[in-house]
């Protein structure tokens, strides 16, 4: 591989890495250059899982050794994601593209309604552990399936899963996420494995990004808080909902 095309695939992972630590969306950029480097569609989606796995790796480390983590709380939370990215990554073919990205879209929009209208929600320093309820056991294995699936938004919708039907801070939020994402991304990254659907050479270059972007957005999530964390949420939102709409 040319050390300018390595220097390249580095630097999307990077940004991406330090986008879906801090919020989501990184996937918005990784599967169009894996597409545009030649991937067929599939093989670029199962091969954005390799750096996918090892960001959210790198941050998890990051938020552990800070404690924003409940391990135990996130683990239960993180079962019924990955039953819900088995099947999603199983069936990764079958839905109509365009059909789902607006859709998706649709939902970043009232997903940013909310962001903006109702902020106490996405800045309380409050933490509340409960024992995870019915719906928030669905709601999260819809995570997974949908992340399963494509991965592209999965940590926005996860953010709000988090957030407003658990009671995390943002802070915690991101930690859990990522956390959560390492685990059912795993399952989800053996399916294609298993279906020979990843170009490792690139996985592994777009990995070394990923992970750089990921142990830098953890520690600015760290260091600047939830508001700042709150209006970069914002701003990678309205692009990935404006992307999905009319296309850039």
């Amino acid at each position: 591989m040319d050390w300018i095309l390595i220097i390249g695939v580095i630097a999307v992972g990077f940004a991406a890495g330090f986008i879906n630590t801090i919020a989501g969306g990184g996937s918005a950029l990784t599967l169009p250059f894996l597409i545009f480097l030649g991937l067929p569609a599939n093989i670029a989606n199962g091969t954005n899982r390799i750096g996918i796995l090892m960001q959210n790796v790198v941050a998890t480390s990051s938020f552990k050794k800070h404690q924003k983590i409940n391990i135990k709380h996130a683990t239960i939370l993180a079962i019924p994601s990955v039953v819900g990215a088995i099947i999603g990554a199983q069936f990764a073919s079958v839905l109509d593209e365009n059909i789902m990205e607006k859709a998706i879209g649709i939902a970043l929009i009232l997903m940013l309604g909310l962001i903006v209208y109702k902020p106490e929600k996405w800045i309380q320093e409050s933490i509340v552990f409960e024992k995870p309820g019915f719906l928030q056991i669905i709601y999260m294995f819809l995570v997974g399936l949908y992340g399963g699936f494509i991965q592209i938004g999965a940590g926005f919708f996860m953010l709000a899963t988090l957030v407003i039907g658990v009671g995390y801070d943002l802070v915690r939020a991101n930690a859990a996420k990522v956390y959560v994402m390492a685990i059912y991304t795993f399952f989800a990254l053996g399916v294609f494995v298993l279906n020979n659907q990843i170009d490792y050479t690139l996985g592994l270059v777009l990995a070394v990004g990923n992970m750089i972007g990921g142990w830098i957005g953890a520690k600015a999530a760290l260091k600047l808080g939830t508001k700042f964390i709150r209006y970069f949420l914002i701003i990678t939102i309205l692009v990935s909902a404006i992307k999905l709409f009319i296309g850039f």
